[in-house]
This record gives structure tokens, C-alpha cells and sequence, in this order.
């Protein structure tokens, strides 16, 4: 029986404050920032009936205690969805939560489900990425991979060597970038909206109330210079110009577009295509750049269509690498107005969704633009990118 494709919807999205791994969630679970942020997804929609939700989706890399058994399905339990919800997790190292939406979007889309929640979830205080990995011995005794893949940042020095035009005065000019643009955006109050203020617990302070990311900090290229570079002797990346480590979650409201109109759901973005490709894994920072041709092509779409872009900050190399792959500026205001991983943090699998939240603000504030792009790099050699449609363009087909 031949099927009509529907078009799939990003409804809302939210997050938690990120943290410092071992920070202000040192005593917090990390099941609980996700559950988190499902309620306040379903208090932000009071229109939307829990028992429409077809799937939870939620993403984490080190899938093991509070991160563990199928996240999905007991974060909806907790969360006070009805039984009958049910729910899975995802695995895709840094675009978990990324994958998590795309997935649910191909049911969506094929008519399996009308409705889903899908976010991630990272506390890399308790549990550092790999944490309880066996990783098979042939994928380095027969040389599949170098044995730097599997140091994210080893791949990031690699990265540079493939490429010496990207300096790293440029990336720690990049990096420094990211902060004063998160600084201005938490002053002009853009990010406060999509947070989800956590009550965080301390056996020493007792409790408090978590607000605002954690990781944020003031700097200068002089400070940049001086910081260490842990991943190679007189390397290029360090903590300013790499995002860190980090703990919080975020969760999203993907739905059918008809299913979400005849709710009275807001429609923040029209889902255009998305792609994921494979590189050497000991480069994964290159990843975005073949991702990002598959998803333009799939679109039949060129760069030169794309007037907003909310990329990953894994490493400033990374970024720079797709950028000027695309011939575009650094400092290219089009490019994560509000800073990136580098100042707000990357909580690997959760990360992909605070990517989408923010390109669907951005969204609201430029109907002149149609279409955006999220990207980011994917731990052994992937990247990730997903193509949006602005429904605020003049053009926008209701």
C-alpha cells in the first residue's frame, strides 16, 4: 500500500542548566534531569494530552547506572506519562539526543507514531564517557583505527595537522568568541527561556536551585595562551577552546504537523532533511562536512540556502573546518549567535537538542530567513547534520 511522507514538526524544546561534571550535579541523578525536562514539556503544553504521545526516545553514551536500563521508558514513567507510553535509549556518542529526534522523525513521518519526546541525557561527573567499555582489541591490533580515535581530543590535534591553516591563535579567537557571545545572550536574557530551573541537592550546602549553566567563565586571548594542552605536548587545543565536561539533559516535543495544528501545538520548525556520514575516525572533528553534503543534497539545497547555523563547539577546529569548507567567516554572525558548547558545555547525547532549541529562537526572531542547519561531530569517526524550515518565513506553506 503505497504511503503519503507527512511532514514532521519540532514542537518546543528544553534543557537544564549544564554543569561542571562533578559540579553543581555531583548529589543530583542523572535520570532525574531528563524526567526533568519531559514535565516541563508537557506543563509548557497544557493542549497536548499525555496519552497522544506515542514514543520517548532519550540518548546517553555511558548507558549504566542512573543512565542506564532504558532510559526511555522509565524517565516517561517517572515523569508521569501514562503507562501506556512507551520508551527507549539511544546510543550515538555526541549526537544521541540528535539521533534520538531523527529517529522518532522517521515514524513520524512514515505514520507510525503522530507524537514523541526525544532528548538526552549526559552526567559525565558519574560517569565518564566509556565508562565500563570493553572496546573489542582488533579495532586496534588490526589497524582499523588509529589508537587516537579513541581520545576525543587526540582527534582535534589530528585534525589540525590535517589542516595547519587552522591556527591555534584562530580557534582560541574562536573560543574566546563563544563566551562573549553566551555573556551577552544571558544578559539580553535569550537563554533563560529554554532552561529548566533544577532543585540540586548538597550534603555539605544542602539544597539549591540551579538556574544558569555552570561553565561560562571570562577570559581573555592572553589567558588563552597560557593554558595547557593536555592531549599533546606544545599542541593547539585546550580547555578554551574545546567544550568540557559536563552534565545536564534536554528533551524535545516532535510531532506530525497536522497532528500538531489540530492540537493548537506551536510549530517552531519544519523538518527538511537530516544525514549522518562516516570519516577516519581518527579525525571525527571532519565529520559534519560529509554529513552536511548528504543533507543538503537529500534537500536539493545549497549552502548559499541556509541563513542561520547552530554547530556543535566540541572544538573550535571543528567548527572551523566545516566553515571554511563553506567559505564562510569566523565571526560570521549567522553562526551560533549565542555561543556554543565551548562556554555553555556539551553533555555528549544532550547536546543535539539544545542545538535544535536554539535554532527554533533564532527562528522566531528572523522570519527573513528559511532555512537552518544543526551539525555537530560524532565520537568514533560521524557527524550529524539536520536541515529545518523556518514557519515564520513569509513564504512558510500552513
Amino acid at each position: 500500500m503505497p504511503r503519503e511522507v507527512r511532514e514532521v514538526v519540532f514542537v518546543d524544546g528544553v534543557r537544564t542548566p549544564f554543569g561542571k561534571a562533578g559540579g553543581m550535579y555531583a548529589e543530583t541523578r542523572a535520570d532525574d534531569l531528563v524526567i526533568r525536562c519531559i514535565r516541563e514539556l508537557i506543563k509548557r503544553n497544557p493542549q497536548l494530552p499525555t496519552d497522544r504521545v506515542d514514543e520517548v526516545a532519550i540518548a546517553a553514551t555511558t548507558q549504566t547506572g542512573d543512565q542506564g536500563l532504558t532510559i526511555g521508558r522509565t524517565a516517561a514513567l517517572l515523569a508521569g506519562l501514562p503507562k501506556t507510553v512507551p520508551g527507549y535509549a539511544v546510543d550515538r556518542m555526541c549526537a544521541g539526543a540528535m539521533t534520538a529526534v531523527t529517529n522518532v522523525a522517521g515514524g513520524i513521518a512514515m505514520g507510525a507514531y503522530d507524537l514523541a519526546i526525544a532528548g538526552g541525557v549526559e552526567h559525565m561527573g558519574r560517569h565518564p564517557m566509556g565508562e565500563g567499555a570493553d572496546p573489542n582489541p582488533r579495532i586496534l591490533t588490526e589497524k582499523l583505527v588509529d589508537p587516537s580515535a579513541l581520545v576525543m581530543g587526540a582527534t582535534a590535534e589530528n585534525l589540525h595537522d590535517r589542516l595547519p591553516h587552522i591556527t591555534k591563535e584562530r580557534t582560541d579567537r574562536f573560543g574566546l568568541n563563544s563566551q562573549l557571545k553566551t555573556a551577552k545572550a544571558y544578559a539580553d536574557g535569550k537563554l533563560q527561556p529554554d532552561l529548566v530551573p533544577v532543585a540540586i541537592r548538597s550534603a555539605e550546602l544542602g539544597w539549591g536551585l540551579a538556574t544558569a549553566d555552570e561553565a561560562p567563565r571570562e577570559t581573555s586571548m592572553e589567558k588563552l595562551a597560557t593554558l595547557k594542552t593536555p592531549f599533546r605536548p606544545h599542541g593547539r587545543v585546550t580547555a578554551g577552546n574545546a567544550a568540557g565536561l559536563n552534565d545536564g539533559a534536554t528533551a524535545a516535543l516532535i510531532a506530525d504537523e497536522a497532528t500538531a495544528r489540530e492540537l493548537g501545538l506551536p510549530v517552531a520548525m519544519r523538518l527538511v532533511s537530516f544525514a549522518y556520514a562516516g570519516v577516519e575516525p581518527e579525525i571525527m572533528g571532519y565529520g559534519p562536512i560529509p554529513s552536511t553534503e548528504k543533507a543538503l543534497k537529500k534537500a536539493g539545497l545549497t549552502i548559499d540556502d541556509i541563513g542561520l547555523f547552530e554547530l556543535n563547539e566540541a572544538f573550535a577546529v571543528q567548527v572551523l573546518a566545516l566553515l571554511d569548507h563553506y567559505g564562510i567567516a569566523d565571526d560570521d554572525p549567522r553562526v551560533n549567535p549565542w555561543g556554543g558548547a565551548i562556554a555553555i558545555g556539551h553533555p555528549l547525547a544532550s547536546s543535539g537538542v539544545r542545538l535544535m532549541t536554539q535554532l527554533a529562537r533564532h527562528f522566531a526572531e528572523h522570519p527573513e530567513v528559511r532555512y537552518g542547519i544543526n551539525a555537530m561531530c560524532i565520537g568514533i569517526g560521524m557527524g550529524g547534520t539536520v536541515i529545518w524550515e523556518n514557519p515564520n518565513w513569509e513564504g512558510f506553506a500552513k
